[in-house]
């Protein structure tokens, strides 16, 4: 991936400016510093050697000594001169000191001079550096203090103009970094501001024409499994998709449920006699009326098995329920004012039939059609079940799945395993992904339940918030206590996450964890819920994958969704 630079590009035009500015005032005023000091050494080496040149004639004089001591100490003096001393080869000639100077002797400037006209005679003169007594004054500097003050304001104004001209550049590269970070839906109208045009003019072109491309890609992806998988005219699902669901419900760990047919005699005479716009509006009605009754239980699938024959696959519910749903089916059905020649007290028989896990899907299904067959055999509108041992266990209902759960959806009873799950590597090599955690409760009678055996019980009396709760706190405490840096899967449900006190402490707590901690953790959703619900969970899925941690979508295809939620 590219480097992209951490500053905006009117920062660093900015600062570039501001350098090179401040540079080319600090290199103006330090020559000019060096000058005006280069000038004043010069200028007080002229007038030490004019001094020099005076001494060197007063010394051609006889009586040049005497005549010194009178006037040298007045010029020595009214020329800031500290200290004069004229030395020959046989010593010193005449020395001059003025004591009332204040300056410190290492600030003194110092030169040396040889006479032209007596040789062997030195000049060496201590004097006050030029402009050192000088202090800042309006008046002799207020002409380069307004030059600064203009520079400086024209550098602050030519800033403002320069970041008022790249804010369109900024808006467009905010625009970028917010798409590469997967906001693309929230930035993809840009800013009239952008700059330039052209480009955000692309850009948006561009994301339309990518939604539109999802969008059609979900739309017929859409398709193809619903011609698939679903009855055109019901909108439920087929006989190739309920074998399927059934296949597979027999073969997870601790399954049970219960299969229920409905069929519906004399479609085909009804056909005939009043036309097949008649029978296909009764069988929608009755589809919709078995899916509104259905429709408070989890996971459960309606399927029209054959073209007269409603399926209805109901996992993880006791033979209770499901014998409820068949006299409720048979309740309302009977209600409907079948068209003629159907005979209204003889046309819609059930059959029932319960299975456990490790059963075949071919005897599931021969039970319930044998249930079927004993029902139409009664005569009349009836229902039938398939006589076969049933657990104790089964017949729980919801008051004693609410009494239980009141006891043990408690953090400290709750009960954690853990399963390793692997992926196999090019070099057809295991490598450990992370460790996923299966919760089970303890019930006093039957002992260790797993999940799959009450998760249904736990929709049904709407526990989900209180059983995700006490999940949660018992594997952040495993978490936070463990030694070892493994990496865990949770299973949520995302139900509880439209409960905004549930997701604020969901956040509350995940943020509480070390950033270590916390990409140590994978949070596991159905997808079959996850886009069901998908409006309220967007923002969850982007709060979790922003604090770290990594978001799983299991069960993948057992249910016809759109792929756009990817």
């Amino acid at each position: 991936m590219r480097y992209t630079p951490t500053l905006k590009l009117s920062t660093r035009l900015v600062a570039f400016v501001t350098v090179i500015v401040t540079s080319a005032m600090f290199i103006l005023f330090l020559g000019g510093t060096l000058s005006f000091q280069k000038l004043g050494q010069e200028y007080l080496n002229h007038y030490l050697r004019g001094i020099v040149d005076v001494v060197d004639k007063e010394l051609q004089e006889p009586n040049a000594m005497d005549s010194m001591q009178a006037w040298m100490p007045k010029m020595l003096q009214a020329s800031n001169i500290v200290e004069m001393q004229l030395s020959s080869e046989a010593g010193i000639v005449y020395r001059f000191n003025d004591s009332s100077s204040k300056i410190a002797t290492e600030r003194l400037y110092q030169a040396d001079f040889v006479l032209a006209h007596h040789q062997g005679y030195r000049i060496h003169f201590k004097a006050v550096p030029p402009y050192l007594s000088y202090d800042y004054s309006m008046s002799a500097m207020g002409a380069i203090s307004l030059a600064v003050a203009l520079i400086v304001f024209c550098l602050v104004q030519g800033i403002k103009w320069l970041k008022e001209q790249l804010l369109g550049s900024e808006l467009l590269e905010e625009r970028g970094r917010m798409i590469l970070a997967g906001r693309v839906e929230q930035y993809a109208k840009g800013d009239l501001r952008e700059w330039p045009y052209t480009a955000s003019e692309a850009i948006d072109r561009l994301i339309e024409e990518l939604q539109d491309a999802r969008q059609e890609r979900s739309r017929f992806d859409s398709f193809i499994r619903s011609q698939t998988f679903l009855d055109q005219l019901t909108g439920a699902a087929n006989r190739v998709l309920f074998d399927s669901k059934l296949e597979s419900g027999l073969l997870e760990s601790g399954a049970y449920g219960g299969v229920i047919m409905i069929r519906i005699d004399e479609l085909d005479a009804a056909r005939e006699e009043v036309g097949p716009r008649v029978v296909d509006d009764l069988v929608v009605e009755v589809g919709e009326c078995i899916t509104n009754i259905i429709a408070r239980y989890p996971d459960v699938i309606l399927s029209r098995y054959y073209e007269s024959v409603f399926a209805i696959f109901m996992p993880h519910q006791g033979s209770k329920e499901v014998v409820y749903v068949a006299s409720q089916c048979l309740k309302f059905i009977e209600r409907i004012i079948p068209p003629f020649p159907i005979d209204r007290n003889n046309w819609v028989h059930i059959g029932v039939s319960m299975y456990r896990e490790g059963e075949r899907r071919g005897r599931i299904i021969d039970e319930t059609e044998t249930a079927l067959r004993s029902a139409q055999m009664q005569g009349g509108n009836a229902w039938s079940r398939f006589k076969k041992a049933i657990k104790a266990d089964d017949e729980r209902g919801s008051v004693r799945w609410r009494t239980l759960f009141d006891q043990l959806l408690l953090p400290e009873k709750i009960s954690l395993f853990q399963q390793a799950c692997y992926l196999i590597t090019p070099a057809n090599k295991l490598a450990i992904v992370h460790h996923e955690l299966f919760a089970r409760i303890n019930d006093p009678d039957k002992g260790l339940l797993k999940a799959s055996r009450f998760i249904s019980a736990i929709e049904t009396v709407g526990y989900e918030v209180a059983f995700d709760r006490a999940v949660l706190a018992r594997v952040f405490a495993l978490i936070r206590d463990e030694r070892q840096s493994d990496h865990y899967s949770i299973n949520l449900q995302v139900v509880p996450f439209a409960n905004k006190f549930y997701w604020r402490w969901f956040r509350n707590e995940l943020m509480q964890l070390p950033i270590a901690l916390r990409t140590r953790l994978s949070f596991e959703f159905a997808e079959g819920r996850l886009a069901q619900h998908l409006d309220y969970m967007r923002p969850v899925m982007k709060m979790i994958s922003g604090l770290g941690c990594k978001l799983v979508v299991g069960q993948a295809g057992r249910t016809i969704v759109a792929t756009h939620y990817i």
